[in-house]
């Protein structure tokens, strides 16, 4: 096997969906994709991800995008058939959009829990289902469920966070084990608080200074940092590389 790193990492010819990827993590994960020659289909509740594939490398002619709730009955079947249509298959699924809705525990409304496990549970399983079965009729695939340290440790207000996230966790082993005789990955990357444009107004001031003093690093994640994990475990180089969270967290789940 050769470890030659532009072949590890070219992406030429693959076929990806990224939800989620209008702004933040999901729109560094879509321009490390596509800077190695992904074709994506962009997906997102945000109008603003019709103007993206223009924006990327390889241009509108490489790229498409869709506006999907896809929260709501029959959208990750559109999604997925419209990225068959397009493209001819599906390669890689990033599960990043996601939602949070913090309250104490004992103040948590059935509401806001549903919305949550639907959100961050519920539709990252349905779009692995249904990517899934194009993927298993091809032999090959890489899904990354984007989580976060969330998954793995309790936070206060996080109620519903925390479990959709662990629950996230756990449907990535199983679909690992389950699929890897197919040619078929299925990873998890669970950052830490991250430095996207909400991240920052989230957690400026003291209590984001409070926040990195508990991270070993001293500092938050940055979009791109994890965006290059994602493009690792959905490369060439990352093909043993099965029903493992990544946790890029400066060392917070390790004290």
């Amino acid at each position: 096997m050769a470890y030659e790193f532009e072949k590890m990492f070219d992406l030429s010819g693959k076929t990806a969906i990224v939800t989620g990827a209008a702004a933040g993590i999901g729109l560094a994960i879509s321009r490390a994709l596509a800077a190695r020659g992904a074709s994506l289909m962009l997906v997102d509740l945000s109008p603003a991800v019709n103007d993206l594939p223009g924006q990327l490398p390889g241009g509108a002619g490489r790229h498409a995008a869709v506006v999907a709730d896809l929260a709501q009955k029959g959208a990750v079947e559109k999604v997925v058939s419209a990225t068959v249509a397009r493209f001819g298959g599906i390669d890689i699924l990033v599960n990043n959009a996601g939602i949070a809705r913090l309250e104490k525990a004992e103040l948590q409304t059935e509401e806001d829990w549903d919305k949550t496990l639907t959100v961050n549970l519920k539709v990252p399983f349905l779009l692995a289902q249904a990517a899934g079965k194009v993927m298993i009729s091809r032999k090959y695939g890489r899904i990354v469920n984007i989580a976060s340290q969330a998954a793995v440790i309790a936070l206060d207000r996080h109620v519903s966070y925390c479990t959709s996230k662990a629950g996230l966790v756990g449907m990535t082993k199983v679909l690992a084990a389950e699929w890897a005789q197919h040619g078929i990955t299925v990873n998890a990357v669970s950052p830490t608080v991250v430095e996207t444009e909400l991240g920052k107004k989230a957690w400026s001031g003291e209590v984001g200074e409070a926040m990195k003093k508990k991270i070993p690093t001293g500092r938050f994640a940055q979009p791109e940092e994890i965006a290059l994990a994602v493009l690792y475990l959905v490369s060439g180089a990352a093909a043993m590389v099965d029903g493992e969270n990544l946790m890029i967290d400066g060392g917070y789940t390790i004290q």
